[in-house]
């Protein structure tokens, strides 16, 4: 009896108060910080203006850059958690960490493993660094590896006090700090010339809270750190028969990033977004103070932080989220396609394919009235020839009434003579760790654009056929089109509510990805740039036909035409009032988040990189 009687009683006390992580009880004190006054904490309500402050960031070789011995006292007060922002393809260069057997690793097997996901100065995204260091294993006269926009030092974070300190020392001298998770990054926000990294990975304690109330909640809920992967929750969710709001099967830190920039997944119709599961948020802030944000304490931060966007308030350790009862997804998956390879396309086949898109997309809306979502890509081959796939998705439902449900679609296909090809019912492979579990992820260089499209673009005939006529147009242009289908209203997010998610989430029955398939490696400034001129023009297309509406600032263009309206919305004016009574420093600075503009990344090619000086605006000259 006693062996059962234990881990309740834990989990009673733990419902009647919910106590920090162990790695958040070590925080830093003024006796850590003795006489070592680049770690002191600051004080916001004492802080001049931003505009008084330092025109520019150190970098290394600046006058005012940390000296060796600096660095050295940094690391021994975080207990030897301070590293040296290596790239990994250094291996492959003449230099101090040439390694033939690394890089050949790196070339060939890298991508099924970990090596990129843990690795602490990894981005997903090349581009955005600006493709300083790529992998080879022949270098070629005009390949070379420069630090680029990597970090030139991170910080392992494995308690509080180490971000603290991070913070405060970035700070206070004058540094430029970026925080990095995952490195699922597609804009780089997790990057910066000479800047230093607090990396989070390793926060990755969980706690069930079978009774938890806050406000007006009573339920149960989860503690969770914020290094927690997306996949690796699906085994807490499995032992505790619960569901948590995460991105799916996926490496995605599902509390980090994700979250604060508002968070989709299969169950966003359902359940709401990411960032309608907080009820309790632990924070860092730019002073370097440790506190909670909840609906009682620090409510403008509880506010900011969910979906207001990342690296812009704090660095979030943990978070208390609800969990919700288990759900299962089932998902089917249809695809239909004209011509084939070799083979010419009749100009009525191709209407016919565009005929099957306007169905789908009028089914779009039954989907998420339903509670479901659904994934789909859609492409030419370069023939003139398309191709469709999309997974509709519906939460706790059977194979037959899915089955059922989607057969309305299925004969409007075969009303036209579109053949449509079907597959059973089967659980939703976005929503499980499956056999990846976290495997296989890896660098690419892909570019792209997004929308938020409302609900008004599929319910208006009028609209509707403008709308689909402007995403046609985007394919047949050569770009993949991705349009996932949901519907996180106000009224399925749920409490708390009152978030800086923004508002064209609420109306939106779809978010649609734009993605630029053009290899961008090798190319000079002006090529880059009209490339990006190309693709900024179609979506310009989606633009007009969705005036008012928004795009989702984890997917987007980093170059979006007015970002503060697309991704922030009416919420921009409160959120930048937050940012500057809670960091009139500037410590946090991600590119196209909220007061950035206060900032420009100088960089050498005037190339929208983070691999260039951060200087204040107002210093620079037009």
């Amino acid at each position: 009896m006693r062996s059962l009687f234990f881990p309740i009683l834990l989990a009673l006390l733990a419902s009647v108060k919910c106590v920090n992580f162990a790695f958040e009880e070590e925080q830093l004190t003024e006796t850590d910080i003795g006489d070592f006054k680049a770690i002191a904490f600051g004080n916001a309500l004492t802080t001049h203006p931003l505009e008084n402050g330092p025109n520019c960031r150190e970098y290394p070789g600046s006058d005012n850059w940390p000296l060796e011995e600096e660095w050295s006292r940094l690391n021994r007060s975080l207990g030897g958690a301070l590293i040296q922002g290596v790239p990994p393809a250094a291996a492959c260069y003449d230099g101090p960490y040439k390694d033939e057997a690394k890089c050949t690793f790196l070339m060939r097997n890298a991508s099924s493993t970990r090596f990129y996901i843990d690795d602490p100065v990894t981005v997903l995204t090349e581009w955005p660094e600006g493709d300083t260091c790529h992998t080879t294993l022949q270098p070629g006269p005009d390949d070379n590896c420069t630090q680029g926009a990597f970090p030139a030092y991170v910080i392992n974070a494995t308690t509080v006090k180490q971000i603290q300190i991070g913070v405060n020392f970035a700070r206070n001298r004058n540094l430029r700090l970026v925080v990095k998770n995952t490195g699922h990054d597609f804009v780089g926000r997790a990057v910066g010339f000479g800047s230093l990294s607090i990396w989070t990975h390793h926060l990755k304690d969980f706690q069930y809270l079978p009774q938890y109330q806050i406000g007006e909640y009573s339920g149960r809920a989860a503690r969770v750190g914020a290094g927690i992967e997306s996949w690796e929750m699906f085994a807490h969710m499995n032992e505790y028969n619960i569901t948590t709001v995460v991105a799916g099967g996926y490496t995605v830190g599902a509390y980090g990033g994700w979250m604060a920039g508002g968070g989709h997944s299969a169950l966003a119709s359902k359940y709401g977004l990411g960032a309608d599961q907080a009820l309790s948020i632990q924070v860092v802030t730019a002073d370097g103070r440790f506190v909670t944000a909840d609906p009682n304490r620090n409510t403008d931060l509880f506010y900011a932080l969910r979906g207001g966007g990342g690296s812009t308030y704090g660095v979030v350790t943990s978070a208390v989220v609800k969990a919700h009862p288990y759900t299962n997804i089932l998902a089917t998956s249809l695809a239909f396609s004209t011509g084939g390879s070799n083979i010419s396309v009749a100009p009525s086949d191709n209407e016919r394919f565009w005929n099957g898109f306007d169905l789908y997309h009028e089914f779009g809306k039954r989907i998420v009235d339903n509670g479901g979502t659904a994934c789909y890509v859609s492409r030419t081959s370069g023939n003139d020839s398309y191709s469709f796939m999309t997974d509709i998705e519906l939460p706790n439902v059977s194979a037959d009434y899915l089955s059922n449900f989607v057969q309305p679609l299925v004969d409007g296909f075969s009303a036209i003579g579109l053949n449509a090809t079907i597959r059973p019912p089967s659980p939703a492979s976005n929503w499980m760790a499956g056999p990846r579990a976290g495997l296989g992820d890896r660098p690419g260089d892909t570019r792209f654009g997004s929308r938020l499209l409302p609900r008004a673009n599929f319910d208006d005939p009028d609209l509707f056929r403008t709308t689909q006529q402007a995403l046609r147009e985007s394919v047949e242009a050569g770009y993949t089109f991705h349009g996932i289908h949901m519907k996180p209203t106000e009224e399925v997010a749920g409490y708390p509510g009152n978030n800086a998610v923004n508002p064209a989430f609420r109306k939106a029955i779809m978010h649609a990805d734009l993605f630029d398939n053009a290899p961008l490696r090798g190319l000079s400034p002006t090529a880059f740039k009209a490339t990006h001129a190309r693709l900024a023009s179609v979506m310009d297309k989606w633009r007009a036909v969705s005036p008012g509406a928004g795009a989702y600032m984890n997917e987007c263009d980093v170059e979006e035409p007015h970002w503060q309206q697309a991704f922030f919305g009416s919420n921009y004016g409160r959120l930048l009032g937050i940012k500057r009574r809670r960091d009139p420093w500037g410590v946090f600075y991600a590119p196209a988040t909220v007061g950035s503009e206060d900032w420009v990344v100088l960089t050498e090619d005037d190339m929208p990189t983070q691999n260039g000086r951060l200087c204040r605006a107002d210093s620079v000259e037009a």
